[in-house]
This record gives C-alpha cells, sequence and structure tokens, in this order.
C-alpha cells in the first residue's frame, strides 16, 4: 500500500467518523440548543455546522472537485438561526460525502501540486491534512457543548472502558 492511499483512506475514515458522531450530537439537541450562545463572542452549535460545511467546500471541493466557490465565512459566524438541526446535518452530510468521495480518488500528482486556498499557498497534502484538523477541532468544540447542553455522555469512547467486576476476590 502506498503511502498516498494510507493518507487518503485514513482522511476519508476520520471525517466521516467525525460526521457521524456530530450527527448523534445534533440529534440529541433540541432547535434552541443547537443555536444556543452563552455570550455573542461565542459560537452556536449551528454556526460551527455552517461553518464546517464552509470550509470543507473552499478546501476540498473548489479546488480538487472544481465546484464553485460562493462561500460567505462571515455569514456562517453572524447565523442565529434559520436552519433546522436536520436541514443543517443533511447538508453537512451531503458535502461530506462528496468531498470524502473527491479526496478518496485524489493521484499522487494532485496531493503534491501547489494551491492556492483561502490565500494560503499550500500542497493538496497540506490542504487535506488542514480540513481533517480543521474538522476534528470542531467536532470537539461540538462534542463538549452538547455534553454541556445535554449532561449525557455521548459514549464515543466506551470501547476503551474496563468491564466492572463484581465479584469479590479473596
Amino acid at each position: 500500500m502506498t503511502v498516498e492511499t494510507i493518507f487518503r483512506q485514513y482522511a476519508v475514515e476520520k471525517l466521516e467518523q467525525l460526521m457521524q458522531r456530530i450527527e448523534v450530537c445534533a440529534g440529541k439537541l433540541s432547535e434552541d440548543q443547537i443555536w444556543f450562545r452563552r455570550q455573542e463572542n461565542e459560537n452556536a452549535i449551528g454556526n460551527l455546522l455552517l461553518h464546517l460545511r464552509g470550509n470543507l467546500r473552499q478546501w476540498i471541493l473548489s479546488p480538487f472537485g472544481g465546484h464553485p466557490l460562493n462561500r460567505d465565512r462571515d455569514g456562517e459566524f453572524d447565523a442565529r438561526g434559520g436552519f433546522t438541526a436536520r436541514e443543517l446535518t443533511g447538508r453537512l452530510r451531503e458535502t461530506v460525502d462528496a468531498a470524502n468521495a473527491i479526496v478518496a480518488g485524489l493521484t499522487a500528482e494532485q496531493l503534491t501540486r501547489a494551491y492556492e486556498v483561502q490565500n494560503y499557498h499550500v500542497s493538496g497534502v497540506e490542504a487535506v491534512f488542514h480540513v481533517v484538523e480543521h474538522f476534528s477541532q470542531h467536532a470537539g468544540q461540538i462534542i463538549y457543548a452538547t455534553k454541556m447542553l445535554s449532561g449525557e455522555d455521548l459514549g464515543f469512547y466506551k470501547h476503551l472502558t474496563s468491564p466492572v467486576h463484581t465479584e469479590h476476590v479473596p
């Protein structure tokens, strides 16, 4: 297996895992919670969902997939509602699926080529790495906010918990 194959597969797997976790989070929250901010300088989960979609479109769909870029980055953060959790996650899911299809098919030439994205000069590897890292950071914020708003353990790491032994060993 080549390094680029391993890189592409892991990027796709990680984006898919994080998207599934975001879908779980959004499914646990009310519309008010999706748009909740304690302070004006904070982002609601709804803003982060809009922002992740915009970022994927700008960093993957446009440069690698040839999709037109019509992003309103400021609008992603300025929104105070207007979309339901289902609409937000549905649109993000479509974008993640499209991005993953593109990333899975990237060639070594595309991964090593130079791109200009959002005024940054990056290789294809750097663009994909940026997207996965950026998606992960905001997914972590969404997970944390969901835990705070719902009071629930989301169970994403249950598989790491040792079984509790209840029997007494003399």
